[in-house]
């Protein structure tokens, strides 16, 4: 009998991914299972929302089983994140745990698998509690820069010494302690409960007990967050393992909304780096006006544009009803407007020159990756810390800073794509892409391959 146990093969590990069911949470999230399943031979299965929920055709080696989340779909684009955020942190609780203990009870059955563990969005914080009580290691993946987690966490300490509720006088004031960040850069906005917001940032980050994970996972570089980056981990009590950029580590098709192919053929037929790339986020929400002063900014800049606007992102209309009367006349075929678009393959496009982003961190990395520069539109959250590094650290970018204005928009876009300005950019955004590929494929101690690798060692390790 002994001599029989000898010789039965290992038990095939299984993860449990549990993505937050928005686009710039899922797509990092996906990446990474995805890298596990081919290159650390792991069993996927991902337990998401019905509420933006993907189609599992496109991957077609997971298991998907699905939570009961009570959010409604007209929620894609919600009026307030925050509450959605905690809604599902309650709702999402139940029925999470009747699917693992499911996992759980089909190991012991002998089905030659065990559950290795758990990996989750930052975002979806109530996991950390049932994998504990389960018995099961959980994981946190931070979808975010390691500049913007560390800004959340800051913003505890504001509130305490009293910067917050922000005031209008402070904005444009440097913030102590946190280089090169300004009040108005800040992870919040004027208008935030911070009621809210501060028990969302307080289980995210376990401000008031330890952390029960034993690992956070970070979709960033360490050689682009050195010192944020040395600062967490001098103050994590767990292992970090900053391996992004993971687009450019695995291949994946991971949006939730149809990607119009066709706006690939219309980049064909322009000439190089004289396109600029619009698209400001899947949960954007504009007003008629600032949508008519995007529109024409980009005309009136001369420039080709190729335009993504998705369906319901302009209150009060389905699509592209609220185009001002006489721009399709005014741009003529120099402009192409899609509901959504297969952005990495338009970023490594020989036409594209520039990117105007809402700078989501996805967004940001996969801009650098390409060596475009960015026009910085950020609308909150981690955006705006992402969109000050861009334009102020890094030098990469150009800050639309008073919002949407079709003076500064035209303004914004021709420093980005005509003239010296446009020409130096350029030649740091190529540096980034160069400097990216060395980290992606090198392999000393400080390489996102080299962090993976670890990553898996200490999964297989439990």
């Amino acid at each position: 009998m002994e001599k029989e146990k000898q010789t039965q093969s290992p038990k095939r590990r299984r993860l449990v991914l549990v993505p937050c069911p928005y686009q710039g949470h899922i797509t990092p999230m996906l990446q990474l299972g995805s890298f596990l399943h081919t290159v650390g031979g792991f069993s996927i299965t991902v337990a998401h929302t019905r509420f933006n929920s993907l189609d599992p055709s496109n991957f077609p080696h997971f298991q998907f089983v699905y939570l009961d989340d009570r959010i409604s779909e007209h929620e894609a684009i919600p009026a307030d994140l925050i509450a959605v955020l905690l809604d599902l942190n309650v709702n999402c609780r139940a029925s999470f745990e009747d699917e693992m203990r499911k996992l759980i009870a089909a190991e012991s059955e002998d089905s030659g698998e065990v559950v290795a563990g758990v990996i989750h969005d930052e975002l979806m914080f109530f996991c950390e509690e049932i994998a504990s009580d389960l018995k099961l290691r959980s994981f946190v993946l931070r979808t975010t820069s390691a500049a913007a987690s560390f800004a959340r966490m800051t913003l505890v300490r504001l509130n305490d010494e009293g910067f917050l509720p922000l005031k209008e006088s402070i904005l444009q004031d440097p913030i102590p302690k946190l280089h090169p960040l300004r009040f108005k850069d800040l992870p919040i906005s004027l208008t935030t409960n911070f009621t809210k917001y501060s028990t969302l940032i307080k289980k995210m980050y376990n401000m008031k007990t330890p952390t029960a994970a034993k690992a956070i996972i970070w979709n960033t570089m360490e050689w682009l967050e050195d010192s944020t980056i040395a600062e967490i981990k001098n103050k994590s009590i767990v292992p970090i393992f900053p391996i992004g950029p993971l687009h450019r580590m695995v291949s994946a098709r991971t949006s939730v909304l149809k990607e119009d192919f066709n706006c690939l053929s219309w980049l064909d037929k322009q000439a190089h780096d004289v396109v600029i790339y619009v698209a400001i986020g899947s949960i954007v929400s504009l007003s008629e006006k600032e949508f008519g002063e995007m529109a024409w900014g980009l005309a009136n800049s001369q420039q080709p544009f190729l335009w993504v606007v998705q369906p319901g992102a302009i209150r009060g209309s389905e699509w592209i009803e609220a185009l001002p009367k006489g721009f399709r006349e005014s741009v003529g075929g120099r402009g192409c407007i899609v509901k959504w678009a297969p952005q990495k393959q338009v970023l490594a496009h020989k036409a594209v020159g520039g990117f105007w982003s809402h700078c989501g961190w996805n967004s940001t990395m996969e801009s650098l990756s390409e060596g475009v520069p960015m026009l910085c539109s950020p609308c909150f959250g981690d955006q705006k810390v992402n969109a000050r590094y861009l334009s102020y650290i890094w030098r990469v970018g150009i800050q639309l800073e008073n919002g949407l204005e079709k003076e500064a928009i035209e303004n914004g876009i021709r420093r980005l794509m005509v003239g010296e300005e446009s020409r130096e950019m350029r030649e740091r955004t190529k540096n980034f892409k160069e400097k990216i590929e060395a980290y992606v494929h090198k392999v000393d101690q400080c390489s996102s391959s080299t962090y993976l690798k670890e990553l898996v060692s200490l999964l297989y390790s439990f």
